[in-house]
């Protein structure tokens, strides 16, 4: 974890909500000072450590949605200063942290609520066929084929209800073909090859200033956001929460 990160992590398990609050706002204000000084880098990563500690407080509070939110605008200062720095990944994995507790709480009162109903249901239908049979026949004489049939079509729905809580494999277009996790940042070379920000940056620094699948130069200036699958995965990750979870 990087110095800053730490730091705002540990100041933020350290006070209370009040406190946590009060710092990051003290920290805005030193962001908007560096900002009129011209002081861009220094005031980034002020504003980039407020929404940290204050998202990462408002998590301990299990307040996920807003935790949530602090933690997106840190990850956007964030980027904007170093896309592949250690603060943004440490940011990121405290995001897909929250976003996990997030998805886990709500698809387990979904998950209650969904049995409650479809046990009610089942009753309901097995008194109707009881009361219908009994009606046409003046004793119970149910057709029992009929009656498993109704049960099992009620249990396909109630399935598919489920299904966007049941986890998967994520589709193969919506990863990096280098690191093959889910996108975060995404960005595409002029091959057409989409690959994760940080990663490619990396590879273009460290590896050699080539695209790594069709090995054709390739320039940092070259790389343009793929907004559409950006958007792709988020729309993925709003349905199919699980897909935060990091191994």
């Amino acid at each position: 974890m990087s110095p800053t990160v730490a730091a705002a992590a540990a100041a933020a398990a350290a006070m209370d909500a009040a406190a946590v609050a009060k710092q990051a706002e003290q920290l805005r204000q030193e962001g908007n000072h560096c900002f009129k000084k011209d002081r861009f880098g220094a005031a980034i990563d002020a504003y980039t450590e407020a929404h940290y500690m204050l998202g990462l407080a408002l998590l301990q509070r299990e307040e996920y949605a807003e935790g949530v939110k602090e933690l997106e605008k840190a990850l956007d200062f964030g980027r904007g200063a170093n896309p592949k720095g250690y603060m943004v990944e440490e940011i990121w994995l405290e995001l897909a942290k929250a976003k996990y507790l997030e998805w886990e709480h709500e698809s387990t009162n979904r998950s209650w609520e969904l049995q409650s109903l479809k046990e009610t249901c089942e009753e309901a239908l097995k008194e109707k066929n009881f009361l219908d049979s009994s009606y046409a026949n003046g004793y119970f004489d149910g057709d029992t084929k009929s009656n498993t049939e109704q049960l099992e079509a009620l249990s396909r729905v109630f399935h598919k209800a489920a299904e966007d809580d049941i986890p998967t494999e994520v589709p193969d277009y919506l990863c990096c073909k280098i690191t093959l996790d889910i996108f975060r940042d995404p960005v595409i070379a002029p091959s057409g090859f989409t690959y994760e920000r940080a990663v490619i940056l990396n590879h273009l620094e460290k590896v050699g200033k080539f695209d790594p699948i069709t090995r054709e130069p390739l320039f940092k200036s070259q790389l343009v956001p793929n907004l559409a699958i950006k958007e792709a995965v988020g729309a993925f990750l709003d349905k199919h929460g699980w897909a935060y979870k990091m191994d």
